[in-house]
């Protein structure tokens, strides 16, 4: 049975459940399910359970850190713990990796008293190895499938994030964005998920990507418990500066804005050229949009400008900064491998267990890359910033006086095709504009086609989360959308 974070708090501050017996419960569903359908846990925790009777004792002794509590978190295998867990980014490359200090946001979550219960599968190296990519794919990690229709695509990167948090692996769980790693795994697969503004969280202990555009994020069955797990997070890095952007700005408790009135007098904008044509999805959007009228909201049309044009330029940046970024990660870890033209390399020499599927064009690229000192990479790196903040999402804000704009998160999951790659079946664009300006968005379920999930976007300016956490609660308790899965072999029609 699915339950809240609050809900696990309540029964264990009664004396009728404990952190030992909670995560007892989620081992169980694991080792019953996971194996034989949906493949979303790369790694378990050999420590949890002792950890877990350690928390139990500091709540008997009066001690309770928070909502967080002895509850059992899982967390993509990106994210450097310092236990007994490898971090690898599901590569074989860095396979034995244990990482030299736990990330920043995992220290933050283990004062909170959350239990790390364990590592979730990814799209390898975060969905950016190659081009013809399969979703939820790693070499270490195997595939993962979404709990809804064994044969359908969990999305990427976050992959097993989403799918373990749909198919109540895990109280929630903790995912990664560039650009569509929270929000595209979370719709696909009927969640909650939290891409926070650039800073809100740190990036200090994350296998990178690209830091313009880095962010880690909460993924969770409810809005509730996904801004639970969004505050615990939050915090000052000295090993990562951007975090200092948040000092006034971020917040330990985010739950005060779960409102369920929330949309009342607000003024929502639909981003109708980002939309798509699938009339399957349009249908839903406009039942969210007359809802969201009948809650007191001013909904309006509103055209982002300038959504579809950066394309070009924010590939050019990702490949300037995967280079850098990652080789400076690997550089200061425990991993064999140092540089990505190591990684390359072995990739290369063990091309029948790491790529049988696809290649690794984007790391070669990548590696093509001059340096962040380049002109190209500034000029592309100003370019995506103008097109996706004060000529994009901002202008739409300030023309229209806006809280926020929504958007279909997307479409139904495609069938897997390991042989051609992803074939994604929607034309709507709801991750790139706020992925590249680095601001926030949140993804809510809003209905079914065939059974597949298909969630709505509330995405802003710069630090927001406030205002959408407050908008996307008050729709979710009002739409009542989300159906748990069922685990079905494929597709009901």
């Amino acid at each position: 049975m699915e339950k809240m974070i609050l809900e696990y708090q309540q029964e264990m501050s009664a004396g009728k459940l404990t952190a030992r017996e909670l995560v007892s419960f989620f081992l169980n569903r694991i080792n019953q399910l996971d194996a034989k359908t949906i493949n979303a846990v790369i790694e378990l925790n050999p420590q949890a359970e002792e950890i877990a009777a350690a928390l139990d004792k500091e709540r008997k002794a009066g001690k309770v850190r928070g909502a967080l509590h002895g509850i059992p978190v899982l967390i993509k295998d990106n994210i450097d713990t310092h236990d007994k867990m490898q971090t690898t980014s599901g590569s074989l490359a860095l396979e034995g990796n244990i990482a030299r200090r736990d990330a920043f946001i995992v220290r933050q979550l283990r004062r909170a008293g959350a239990l790390i219960l364990g590592k979730t599968n990814l799209s390898e190296w975060a969905n950016f190895r190659g081009r013809r990519s399969v979703s939820g794919w790693s070499s270490r990690g195997g595939l993962t499938r979404n709990p809804y229709a064994l044969d359908r695509s969990a999305c990427g990167s976050s992959s097993g994030s989403g799918a373990a948090a749909a198919a109540n692996f895990c109280a929630a769980a903790v995912g990664t964005e560039t650009d569509g790693s929270i929000i595209c795994p979370a719709q696909t697969n009927g969640v909650v998920g939290i891409k926070p503004t650039l800073g809100l969280l740190s990036r200090s202990g994350i296998i990178p990507l690209a830091h313009s555009q880095d962010t880690a994020g909460p993924m969770a069955r409810t809005v509730a418990d996904a801004a639970i797990l969004l505050g615990a997070m939050t915090g000052v890095d000295e090993r990562d500066s951007a975090t200092k952007r948040g000092v006034k700005r971020a917040l330990k408790d985010y739950t005060k804005f779960l409102q369920a009135d929330g949309l009342r007098g607000a003024r929502i904008g639909v981003a109708r050229n980002m939309c798509g044509s699938d009339p399957r999805i349009l249908k839903l959007l406009e039942q969210s949009v007359d809802l969201m009228k009948k809650l007191g909201a001013e909904v309006m049309d509103a055209d982002v400008p300038n959504f579809n044009k950066f394309g070009a330029s924010e590939l050019d940046a990702l490949h300037y900064e995967f280079k850098a970024d990652l080789n400076q990660y690997l550089a200061a870890s425990n991993a064999r491998y140092k540089t990505m033209a190591e990684i390359i390399k072995f990739n290369e020499e063990n091309r029948a267990r790491v790529m049988p599927y696809f290649g690794q064009e984007h790391m070669l690229a990548a590696q093509e890359t001059k340096g962040l000192s380049d002109a190209a990479y500034r000029k592309a790196l100003a370019k995506n910033h103008l097109l996706t903040r004060q000529k994009g999402i901002d202008a739409a804000l300030k023309k229209h006086r806006l809280d926020a704009l929504i958007t279909p998160s997307g479409g139904p999951a495609w069938l897997i095709d390991l042989a051609n790659g992803d074939a994604i079946n929607w034309d709507a664009e709801s991750t790139s504009p706020a992925a590249v300006a680095g601001y926030p968005h949140i993804t809510v379920p809003m209905g079914y086609i065939f059974g597949l999930p298909v969630g709505l976007s509330f995405f802003s300016t710069a630090w927001q989360e406030p205002t959408l956490i407050k908008l996307a609660y008050a729709f979710e308790q009002a739409s009542q959308a989300r159906v748990p899965p069922k685990f079905l072999k494929t597709a009901k029609f």
